[in-house]
């Protein structure tokens, strides 16, 4: 079991990887979803909750609840090193993720076999059979900390797609992307080789209860105007959803992997939103999986997020089952672990938002959006018939039906032409003999069993899927491109107090700043890499910039790596104020009622900081019953000290921001002394507060307590309680 409060140990999830053995197969759906109760509210699209789990910042105010939605949530991972992406699927599960989709290294589709050793990936991750046992070990793991199953995923496909079958289907992966109609478009494999290759694969995946996800998204992606190609992704769908059913595949684990065509300032929903119901009343029999557009993501992660939201609208209001969180590194080409979190934590907050939305809202019958829906139906049904007269899809590919940017029945002649015997492995599919027979299990086409035999296998005494023990892990291959080579570099700072800043890789050291310049952009860019370089930041970049204004000013992001470590074990860190429930300081104020005066002193003209301790609009202590009388700004020590005395107050709170000349400790030893020389001292409450006060700085000038930045009303109104208790105690004793 892992304990919550030590990180995970990277090399006790690689010992004994040899003899790992998942412990469950097939996809797993949220479980007892519809109506869920969380603190006060009642949710009506809502799953069970986690054992652990990370609450949105706004659940403070709510008793921290954490509903969960009914879908499945996703994030896609692909650093490069599986030992860092390990340690953020904990992250990511802790915030509601369920489906890790691990994105492989984007050479892999052109592999021949499987891959072994773990040499890194460029823009993704080498899936060997040792990442992804070390990952689903990891899982198993995880999965029992936050208590709900988590869905492994990666890729099936490329020439080497039946051998990844395999190894996922003995490893325990959960689901994969498998379309063979990807590898003819996308990668040039050869077309028959290609759906042959699927057909295996899809044999396999079924067998182990995987669910499949297409790849039709992908011409969204790819087109050059995406909005024009929604007849076509239909059709795309409709041939995979097909094909997979033939082979044997459950309709409940095939899934659609859906993307919004547009994204602002395009008129998205009115676009969008209309594609998304049509898919849902053309495929009602299969799942829905929606993902963002990548294609419109830029380095704004604002940007990106909004995006998300609409998006998520969409998805409500078309129930998708698996609901996809790309993240914005896809904009900046670096996964990043916060970027993870804040994309799960996007489409936790949006769809916990919108629960139960169709119980208030109804999407038209009638007008615009049922005429577009019927639209693009028939215009789908139009390109498959179209398909068909010219001999088929092997035939339309050819003459550059797919991904062409033309609104069907519109072609503008640019699209994807593949050839039925070119790309790559033309020429390798081999018809069988007659008497063909294979020693293993769940083979797809005829298989000559002799007689006698229950399953094929049991010729050899069992293959792989019923006697794992006969699979062949092999470990590493390269000497200087390997796990235990990259955890010995970083073991001073995974077994030390010593620590760096981390974005992607453990001690890589990145860190990120935003600078705003008052410039144009080319000269922000320009100065903000030597701000970077004079901060002391090494191999400094520009990963974002937005003009404000042609001359007024441009933000700009900058990244560099810092080059020391922070130990940990040196650093004074200030312990936490303990607060008290909310019940508690209510049930004392009402025992005995408490009033306060509170201004801010001297010459000092700043009220915020103080307005949101003390009002109860911000949750400060007048929310308890606390009576306060605010006294204003630039209010002289004097004055706060002779409405005490008139007020027969129980405290007095005195908010100094302004700090020149010590002014801020000159005007809390003037309280103290004041209120020693009108002689209410022992039977008041002093604190005072600012940005620069701290406890011990309060007190040595005669506080009873300081606050400084972050304070909230529960720190204030948890101090007043308990000094009058400690108060009473004194007296009794005395």
């Amino acid at each position: 079991m892992l304990d919550k409060n030590k990180k995970l140990d990277i090399e006790e999830i690689l010992k004994d990887l040899e003899n790992y053995r998942p412990k469950r197969r097939g996809w797993h759906w949220r479980e007892d979803r519809g109506k869920q109760i969380y603190g006060e509210f009642e949710y009506h699209q809502a799953s069970k909750p986690l054992k652990q789990s990370i609450p949105l910042p706004a659940a403070r105010s709510f008793g921290n609840i954490d509903p969960q939605p009914d879908c499945i949530i996703t994030t896609e991972i692909a650093s490069g090193r599986f030992e860092d992406d390990i340690r953020r699927m904990r992250m990511a599960a802790w915030h509601g993720a369920d489906h890790i989709m691990v994105i492989r290294t984007a050479g892999q589709s052109h592999f021949d076999g499987l891959i072994e050793g773990t040499p890194e990936g460029v823009g993704g991750v080498p899936i060997s059979r040792k990442q992804v046992r070390a990952t689903r070990k990891a899982l198993d793991l995880i999965e029992e900390e936050v208590g709900r199953p988590i869905n492994f995923h990666s890729y099936v496909s490329g020439v080497a797609g039946p051998d990844i079958a395999v190894m996922f289907a003995e490893e325990g992966v959960n689901g994969a992307h498998q379309d063979p109609q990807y590898n003819v478009l996308y990668r040039n494999i050869n077309m028959v080789r290609s759906f042959v290759d699927a057909a295996v694969a899809k044999k396999i995946m079924a067998w182990a209860g995987m669910l499949q996800i297409d790849g039709a998204h992908n011409a969204n992606a790819t087109a050059m105007k995406a909005w024009k190609v929604m007849p076509e992704l239909m059709v795309q769908h409709a041939i995979n959803c097909a094909f997979s059913k033939a082979v044997g595949m459950k309709p409940e684990n095939i899934a659609l992997s859906t993307v919004p065509p547009t994204a602002p300032p395009a008129p998205c929903l009115r676009i969008d939103l209309p594609y998304a119901v049509a898919l849902r009343q053309l495929f009602k029999d299969y799942k829905m999986r929606a993902q963002m557009n990548t294609k419109y993501m830029e380095s704004d992660t604002r940007e990106a997020t909004v995006t998300h939201v609409l998006n998520l609208l969409i998805s409500r209001l078309t129930s998708a089952d698996i609901q996809s969180t790309i993240t914005p590194d896809e904009g900046r080409n670096v996964p990043w672990h916060y970027y993870n979190i804040q994309a799960i934590d996007t489409a936790k907050q949006a769809l916990v938002g919108m629960d139960g939305l169709l119980e208030m809202v109804e999407l038209k019958k009638d007008g615009y959006l049922a005429e577009k829906v019927r639209e693009l139906k028939e215009r789908a049904v139009l390109f498959m018939e179209e398909i068909l007269e010219v001999g088929g899809y092997f035939k339309a590919v050819e003459m550059g039906f797919f991904v062409d940017s033309g609104m069907y029945p519109e072609r503008n002649g640019d699209g994807i032409v593949r050839h039925i015997d070119g790309g790559i492995g033309a020429g390798t599919v081999v018809e069988r003999d007659k008497d063909y027979m294979a020693p293993v299990c769940e083979h797809f086409g005829y298989n000559n069993l002799p007689e006698g035999l229950e399953k094929p296998c049991d010729l050899i005494d069992g293959c792989t899927f019923h006697k794992p023990e006969k699979i062949v892990f092999i470990d590493e291959l390269d000497e200087n491109d390997n796990v235990y080579k990259r955890l010995k570099e970083t073991e001073h700072l995974r077994k030390s107090t010593q620590i760096k800043p981390e974005v992607e890789w453990t001690g890589d050291g990145i860190v990120a700043t935003t600078i705003f310049l008052p410039c144009d952009e080319d000269t922000a860019e320009a100065a903000a890499l030597e701000i970077g370089k004079k901060m002391g930041l090494e191999d400094v970049v520009v990963i974002h910039k937005l003009s404000a204004h042609p001359s007024e000013g441009t933000v700009v992001e900058i990244k560099g790596r810092v080059p020391f470590t922070i130990d940990i074990s040196k650093l004074s860190i200030p312990k936490k104020p303990e607060v008290l429930d909310d019940d508690i300081i209510r049930k004392d104020i009402e025992r005995k009622p408490m009033k306060v005066v509170a201004a801010t002193v001297g010459e000092d003209e700043h009220s915020v900081g103080l307005r949101e301790v003390i009002d109860i609009k911000h949750g400060g202590i007048e929310k308890y019953g606390i009576e306060v009388h605010y006294l204003g700004t630039s209010c002289p020590v004097e004055k706060l000290v002779d409405a005490a005395i008139e007020l027969n107050a129980d405290a007095i709170l005195a908010s100094t921001i302004i700090t020149h000349n010590d002014v801020h400790i000159k005007n809390m030893k003037k309280l103290h002394e004041l209120c020693i020389e009108k002689g209410i001292r022992d039977r008041i409450i002093l604190a005072a507060g600012g940005t620069q006060i701290t406890d011990e700085i309060a007190k040595e000038a005669g506080m009873d307590a300081g606050f400084g930045r972050g304070t909230k009303g529960v720190h204030v109104a948890s101090f007043l309680v308990k000094k009058r208790w400690e108060m009473e105690k004194d007296i009794n004793e005395n």
